[in-house]
This record gives C-alpha cells, sequence and structure tokens, in this order.
C-alpha cells in the first residue's frame, strides 16, 4: 500500500489569497516528497473558489519542477469537459516533463455549474465520457486514432508524443457506473473512494457498491484494487480538532451547494449554507480522522483491515487550513503515524496486492 497527498486547493481565508493556496500546496508537495509519499495529486474545479486547481495536469507540471521522486496525478481529469485529443497530449507532455512520474485519475465529473458553463450537459456526463475515452486511450495506448461516435469524431491521426515508457500510466477513476469501470478495465484501474465529511462508515458502504458495481461489470470485484481518501488531521488539541472539522465542514457545504441548483454566489465565493439535517460538529470530528497521532493510527489501521487497500490518499490541508498546522499536521504523521502502521502491519508493500 502507498500513500498519497491530495490537493484540492480551495480558497478561503489565505492572507495571501490564491498566490497563497499555490504556495501552500508546494510547501505541502514538498514536504510529502521528503516524507517519502507516492503521489502527489490534484483536483479539477472550475471558477468558484471551491479549488483554483482548474487544471490538474498544469499543477502536476509545475510541481514536478520542484520536486524529482513523488509521482504527480490528477484526481481526477474530469473528461467530459475536454477536447478528449488535447488531452490526451497533454497527459503524454506530462509524463515527459516529469520523467515519467505521471499518473491518471478520471471520472465523469458531476458539478452541473461547471458543465454549463462549457455548453455540457451534466446528464450526459457518462455517455460522453465513454466516447471521450475511446480516443483519451487509443492515443496513449497506440499512438494513432480513429474514431467516429456520436459526441466526437476524430480521423485517422498519428500521433507524435507519447507517455516516456509508451501506454497508460498508472490508472484511477472515480465513476463506479459499471459501464465506465468496464470500459477501463483493460487498463486495470484503481478505483478511487472518498465519502467526504461523512467518514469510514460511508466510505466502506461505497466500497461495497464499487464491488457490486465491478460484478455488474463482468469484472472480478475480488481482484479489483481499491484506493481510499480520507480527511486527516494529526493534533493533541482539542480545540485545535475542532477548527479542523469546521473546515472540513465548510468543504462538505460547499460540495452540496454545487450540487444543488439554487448555487449562491459572492463575486466567484460560493455561499454554501448549511447542510439538510447537518448535524454537530462534534459530528464531522469523529467522522472523520482527527486527534491525537495513536487515535490516527488505529483508524487508518481500521480501515486497512476492512477494505485492504492498495493506495491511501490523506487530505491534510483542507478547508484553506493555515499551513502551519496543516504541515506540522503532515509532519506528525510521518514520524509517528506511519511508524505504528508499519509495526501494526510490517511492511506495507504487500497490501491491497492481488
Amino acid at each position: 500500500m502507498k500513500f498519497g497527498l491530495f490537493n484540492l486547493m480551495g480558497y478561503r481565508d489565505n492572507p495571501k489569497g490564491v498566490a497563497g493556496v499555490v504556495d501552500d500546496t508546494r510547501s505541502m508537495v514538498s514536504l510529502a516528497e521528503a516524507i517519502g509519499f507516492d503521489v502527489a495529486w490534484f483536483a479539477e474545479h472550475h471558477f468558484t473558489n471551491y479549488s483554483v486547481s482548474v487544471s490538474p495536469l498544469m499543477v502536476a507540471a509545475h510541481m514536478a519542477g520542484h520536486t524529482s521522486r513523488i509521482k504527480l496525478g490528477a484526481a481526477v481529469v474530469v473528461l467530459p469537459l475536454y477536447d478528449p485529443m488535447r488531452v490526451a497530449q497533454e497527459i503524454a507532455l506530462l509524463d515527459q516533463l516529469s520523467g515519467g512520474r505521471a499518473v491518471l485519475g478520471v471520472g465523469t465529473g458531476y458539478q452541473a455549474y461547471e458543465f454549463e458553463r462549457y455548453g455540457q450537459d451534466v446528464a450526459l456526463k457518462t455517455e460522453v465520457f465513454l466516447e471521450y475515452w475511446e480516443v483519451l486511450s487509443q492515443v496513449l495506448s497506440t499512438g494513432s486514432v480513429e474514431f467516429q461516435g456520436k459526441h466526437v469524431s476524430v480521423p485517422h491521426t498519428p500521433i507524435t508524443l507519447g507517455t516516456r515508457n509508451g501506454g497508460m500510466p498508472p490508472l484511477y477513476c472515480t465513476s463506479s457506473a459499471p459501464d465506465v469501470l468496464a470500459v477501463l478495465a483493460p487498463w486495470s484501474p484503481t478505483p478511487f473512494m472518498t465519502a467526504g465529511w461523512r467518514g469510514t462508515k460511508m466510505l466502506l458502504q461505497m466500497v461495497d457498491h464499487m464491488r457490486e458495481s465491478c460484478t455488474q461489470a463482468g469484472l472480478n470485484a475480488a481482484k479489483i484494487p481499491v484506493a481510499l481518501q480520507q480527511y486527516v488531521h494529526v493534533t493533541d488539541s482539542p480545540s485545535e480538532a475542532l477548527d479542523a472539522a469546521e473546515r472540513a465542514r465548510y468543504v462538505g457545504r460547499m460540495v452540496a451547494a454545487l450540487r444543488s441548483p439554487d448555487l449562491v454566489l459572492q463575486g466567484s465565493m460560493v455561499q454554501a449554507p448549511p447542510l439538510v439535517n447537518e448535524p454537530p460538529l462534534e459530528t464531522f470530528r469523529d467522522n472523520l480522522i482527527i486527534g491525537p497521532a495513536e487515535y490516527v493510527a488505529e483508524r487508518i489501521a481500521e480501515e486497512i483491515r476492512a477494505v485492504d487497500p492498495i493506495h491511501y490518499n490523506a487530505f491534510f490541508q483542507f478547508g484553506d487550513m493555515p499551513i502551519e498546522r496543516a504541515r506540522r499536521s503532515l509532519e506528525r504523521f510521518g514520524s509517528e503515524v506511519l511508524p505504528m502502521l508499519e509495526k501494526e502491519f510490517g511492511s506495507l508493500e504487500g497490501i491491497g496486492v492481488r
């Protein structure tokens, strides 16, 4: 099992503005590399302060110049919002620029607000994804493409630019739709599971649902690797734990608002009301992995025992958390939590291998 660092790059109250969000992300990625994390992931969202990472491939390419070992991934490329010919070449270019460190996450997207402003219909997201994937996969897997579809048509085109080693980079996906899982199957994708603020219980339910979808797609669910994503904050301070929970709640409120047709903005800033039947702040804290190092290690160990994931993606700087706190949490994760997990499981290399 490998660890990843998830970077949403949300903007809330960073004293340096958007530039500060970028600086903080660079700082966190460099620290994650020093600790030994395997992948730094960058989200994709558009237009609002929910995320300033409008192009995970651009951010990853930038981070390639500030790192030397850590892999760099898109989590995820929202494929229906792209020209598939262009994005396929950009993925290959990232891999070349980073010395073969590109990792590819793909998804169908979910925010109607984004789709509308790109002239796309979110209701058609899966249908469009499947056609665009056919184009993208031909480019990256064969070096040429020819396709005639409802949403995209491409004449026979040989492609000069490919990845360092040829073929598709390591592939992850966020969709659990059976038809998506089936079409991605030849590249052995790793499904990403995240339950946001709802925590471990919902996360395990999502894993079960994904495995059911794999079975519906005609795949052997027992052979499918799994990647988990969780909010993590290591702290001994009860007040800091509640502040981290509030920042996670802020992100959760924005996710709900961006799913709603009644999105309210002040400028480009999402004005997110409380969630429907929103629980108390302590529930957010308890659902997520927030607390002292021993507690964090045991919570992660519980999820490892339940799921046997091949990848564990940790979200440390959520809600535009002050960089000093986020770095301190990540540092303690490396110096205290990881040794506890290694003591519990021995080498982590064998976890999740199928």
